[in-house]
């Protein structure tokens, strides 16, 4: 009985849901198939559409922060495989408080995304950029040395320096990016979050330089913490040769 009771609330939902996820990809501007709606075709296609979405920042179309953690947890077990460098930049729009106090939170929207395209536009296609906070965004950046990855840092920083934006008619501000940087331990077996911690130390001490700078370690991090040892060797094996 109370099975037969629970079909009628399914039923009457399941129309719901689907149009939703119809207005949610329209207002994505992702177009299905016109012809054969309900089709294996069209479904296949909502489903990829819906995939897609969920995986992007709804204001400025980079990743979100689940595809960032995602590619980041990746691209760490490669680099513990292959041992090629891989370099994670931070990055937060200096003074934005000041630009949503002064200017209203549509020209923040409006900033935020001017950044989101000049970030995109200053990567390779196999980097991956991703919006990670409401100012604040990251780029994981594969087989990437230390030279190049400064170099691209260094260019980010000043194209976002150099930009104008428009935040109303006849009105431009400039904003600039602080950006920290850290390269993945080449064979060691480490964790996404102890790479965010050290991208992120980097990203406080560019700030703490006066902001609108690059701060990058030399080189993969030679020294192993303890945590990266208990990954390389295991929690048992760790605490034995301790």
């Amino acid at each position: 009985m109370p099975r037969t009771a629970s079909l009628p609330r399914t039923e009457a939902a399941a129309p719901l849901r689907l149009e939703q996820a119809l207005q949610l990809l329209r207002q994505a501007g992702v177009e299905l198939p016109a012809a054969d709606a309900g089709s294996a075709a069209w479904l296949q296609a909502l489903v990829d559409g819906l995939v897609e979405l969920s995986s992007r920042d709804a204001l400025t179309g980079l990743a979100n922060r689940r595809s960032f953690e995602l590619a980041l947890a990746r691209e760490i077990d490669r680099v513990a495989r292959v041992g090629e460098p891989a370099l994670l930049l931070a990055l937060d729009i200096d003074h934005f408080k000041r630009v949503n106090d002064t200017h209203g939170h549509a020209a923040g929207d409006l900033v935020i995304q001017a950044v989101a395209d000049a970030l995109r536009d200053s990567v390779r296609p196999m980097d991956l950029v991703a919006r990670v906070g409401g100012e604040e965004f990251a780029i994981v950046m594969p087989n990437c040395p230390p030279a190049f990855g400064e170099a691209v840092a260094e260019r980010v920083r000043r194209r976002v320096e150099a930009m104008p934006v428009a935040v109303a008619p006849r009105r431009q501000i400039r904003v600039s990016v602080s950006i920290g940087g850290a390269f993945a331990p080449q064979w060691v077996r480490s964790s996404p979050a102890l790479w965010i911690e050290r991208a992120d130390a980097q990203l406080y001490r560019a700030k703490a330089q006066g902001r609108n700078c690059v701060c990058l370690e030399p080189a993969a991090v030679s020294a192993v913490s303890a945590e990266e040892k208990a990954l390389l060797f295991g929690m048992s094996q760790y605490q034995d040769l301790e």
